[in-house]
Parts: C-alpha cells; structure tokens; sequence
C-alpha cells in the first residue's frame, strides 16, 4: 500500500499550481527580479560613447572576455551598470571560503551556526566592494586609453571625473545585483545568483541560434556540421541531466525496534550526488580567469609592443584567447581544485560520522566512528574524482572543438551545464514548494476533521 507521502507526490501537477497562491507570488518576484536586471544590463555608464563599444566588441571578440560577456547577458560589451556582473561577488565569497579553510579563526566563526553565517557574509559584502571598486577602476582607466590609435575615444571626456562615476555606477549596479540575487534566494524560488547569470546566458540564446541557422541558410555552415551541432547539442542536455542525477547511495543501519510484527532493524540510505559541487566550479574557474584580464584585453590594442608591460599584456590577450592551449589547461586545473573544494566545503565526513553515531546509525561492515569518517572520506574521494572529470570534459570539449572546427556557435559546454543545472534545481524547487502546498492542504484538512469530531 502506497503511503501518504507516495499519494501527495504522484498528485503533483500543473493543476495544483493555481492553488498555490505563495508559489505563484514567489514566481512573479523572480520574474519581475530577472526583468529588472535584463532592463539594467541596456543602462550604459554615464560619458561613454556607444559607438566606439562596437568596435570595441569586435577587437575584443573570440577571448576569455566573451564568456565573462556571456554571463552578464551581453552587459560588459555595452558597457552598462552591471557590466562587472556578479563577478566581484563570486571573487569575494572564493576568497572567503578559502580563508575559512585556512584561518582558525574564520572556521571557529563557520561554526557559530546562523550568527557565523551572517558574519561571514558580511565579510564577503565588503570583500565584493573592495573588488568592484578595484577593478571598475582599472576598467575606466582602459575606457579612457580605447581606441586611441584608430582615432576613436569610447570615453567622451575623459579624466578623473570619468573614473569617479564610472566607479561609483559599478559599484552601484554590482552591489544592487548582489542584493536582487539575495532577494530572489528568500522571497523568491531560491538560486538567486545563479538565476542572475542563467539569465544572461539564456539572453544570448535567441541570438546565437539565429546566427547558427543564417549561416546554415547562407551556405558558410554545410548542413551536415549543423545537423552535427544540433544533435551534439542534444545529446550534451542528456548526458548533463544523467550525471546530475547520479548518486551514490550508501547503506546506513540502524538498531533494531519493537513493532507490531515484532523486532525489525531501519534502513535507509545516504546519496552522494556525483557531482556534489553543482556548477560552482565552472563558474568560480571562469571567473578567477575573467578578473585579471578584463582590462588587459580592452587596453591589449592599444599597447606597443617592445615594452616590458605591454608585451605581458599581448602575450596575455594571445595564449588565453578561448580554445587556446593555455586557456584550456588553467581552465580544466581551475575545475577539478573547486570540483575538491567545495566538496570538502559541503560534505564534512568526520561531522556525518559523528551524526551517524550520536543517533545509532552504522553503515554494514564498517567501526561507527573514526572508520566511518575515513569510509566516506573513500568514497567522497571517488565520486568527486569521477565528477570533476565529468565537469571538465563538459566545459572544454565543445570549447575546443568549437574553437579547432571554426565552428559560429557560442553557446559552449559551460554555459548548457549551467543553464540545465539551474534549471534542474529550480523545477526542484518549485516541485518542494507544490509538495509543502498540499501538505498544508492535508493538515488543515484533518484539523476541520478533528473539530467536528469534537
């Protein structure tokens, strides 16, 4: 006989969903939230000239700024209020974490529970200005030189003026998106960051098959290389929604109990997703590649050679061009350390032991205690080393192959993980909400039973 919980889940459907009345004000917010941050992605830094950001974009064109350009919705190519993103913000919270993990006096605050959290937090909201106002800075000041050996000025007057507001606009529209992601994480369906950046990568979709489809039409893209693109494009969202999916399930015991039919012993079972760490890696990987080279790849055109400083900068802008050999290796280096990272970050296998024990819980075979600790960190180890591989060949394959094959298609392998992944946990979010919708209904509905009753 199927249970109460069984009979509630396999109710789910669309028609429920015009009863959930706090579901659907959650996803009115989310929208109008995203809405807001695609009207602020055309709302251009004041004393910039539009023109000279077109012939900015193609000289730009083809390096790592294009997939920081991607994440932002096409916002630092129109150098608008969020050009920078949430990028200063990613920056901060890796920096953060890395200092938990290496301070005691960080990880002693970690453990403070809610308090320490919103410490830490705090840390990282200061961390997030001090990035934004360092690199919209150094961004101005590339504004500034742009365009000075064709003739053209991206900034109309430029000066210390210029840098002053420009820096105070980024500063502004970075810590305004931090705050829209943080609202859309608690009064929306959750993932606020990363719904920010899926919805600037999803803005890019309609152009990007557009230009795919022209030039299968116009004949520079042979019907066969498209038929290619777009089966491969298909079969990469399978394979991607399959290793999401993939768990690891590790039996865990409990002591035995009396019940009706006599003495019966718990089980249940423990999943290790595959890849634990989500799309966190691919985007904390892209975005320590994206700092320190936004301003060298604006100013790259404009520095002469025979300098020490400007071939560094050349030299930079040549080999980390994407689908470059270097690109690929710090890229895929990148990763797999976050792939570990944030592992360790989000599953503490000595603190699941303890929990383990503390409540009579053992898995088969295996000493409760130390030797459960060491069994998961085996098994966490495994799993992480198959979920970093897996990350790596989603992200740098189709890069590659896009770049060797010439291929005009820009929606490579980590902007499809991340746009299935948020997607993924945003139908799961929504499928909770559902789910905590009808168990009110259910409750309020023994309750009325109860009271008659009486």
């Amino acid at each position: 006989m199927a249970s109460a919980a069984d009979r509630v889940s396999s109710s789910i459907s669309l028609a429920k969903f015009s009863q959930a009345t706090d579901l659907r004000k959650r996803l009115w917010f989310t929208i109008g939230a995203l809405i807001v941050f695609r009207l602020l992605s055309y709302v251009p830094l004041p004393g910039i000239d539009p023109t000279a950001l077109g012939l900015l974009g193609e000289q730009t064109k083809g390096g790592v700024l294009d997939l920081f350009n991607n994440f932002s919705g096409g916002a630092l190519k129109r150098m608008s209020l969020i050009a920078l993103g949430v990028t200063p913000y990613i920056s901060a919270s890796i920096a953060v974490q890395l200092a938990t993990s290496l301070s005691p006096t960080l990880a002693a605050i970690k453990k403070e529970g809610e308090s320490g959290r919103k410490r830490l937090n705090q840390y990282t909201r200061y961390g997030t200005v001090a990035l934004t106002i360092i690199q919209g800075y150094f961004l101005a000041a590339g504004l500034e030189s742009f365009g000075a050996a064709q003739g053209v000025a991206a900034v109309i007057e430029p000066g210390i003026m210029f840098r002053i507001g420009a820096v105070v606009s980024l500063l502004g529209g970075t810590m305004f998106l931090m705050w829209l992601g943080e609202q859309i994480t608690s009064r929306g369906i959750g993932n606020g960051i990363s719904l920010i950046i899926m919805a600037g990568i999803v803005a890019n979709l309609p152009s990007t098959l557009y230009n795919l489809f022209e030039s299968g039409r116009t004949g520079s893209l042979d019907a066969a290389r498209l038929i290619g693109i777009v089966a491969a494009v298909v079969l990469l969202i399978l394979f991607i929604c399959f290793m999401e999916r993939a768990q690891r399930r590790i039996l865990i015991q409990y002591p035995k109990r009396q019940t009706r039919t006599g003495m019966q012993a718990d089980r249940s079972h423990l999943p290790l997703k595959i890849n634990t760490a989500g799309v966190i890696p691919p985007i904390f990987a892209s975005t320590l590649l994206t700092v320190p080279l936004t301003i060298t790849q604006f100013a790259g055109s404009n520095i002469k050679s025979g300098t020490g400083w400007g071939d560094v900068v050349i030299a930079l802008n040549q080999y980390l061009a994407q689908g470059s050999v270097l690109f690929m290796v710090l890229y895929g280096l990148g990763i797999v350390f976050f792939s570990f990272f944030y592992t360790a970050i989000v599953f503490n296998p000595e603190e699941t032991a303890d929990n383990l024990k503390r409540y009579g819980g053992f898995i088969p075979g295996i000493r409760p205690g130390k030797n459960t600790e060491l069994y998961f960190d085996y098994v966490l180890t495994r799993i992480t080393v198959l979920g970093a591989a897996y990350l790596t060949i989603i992200c740098l394959v189709p890069e590659y192959l896009v770049a060797a094959l010439g291929i005009p298609f820009y929606l490579g392998g980590t902007s499809l993980l991340i746009v299935v992944n948020v997607t993924m946990d945003t139908v799961t979010q929504i499928q909770s909400h559902l789910l905590a919708h009808q168990y009110g209904d259910l409750i309020k509905k023994a309750k009325l039973k109860g009271g008659r009753l009486r």
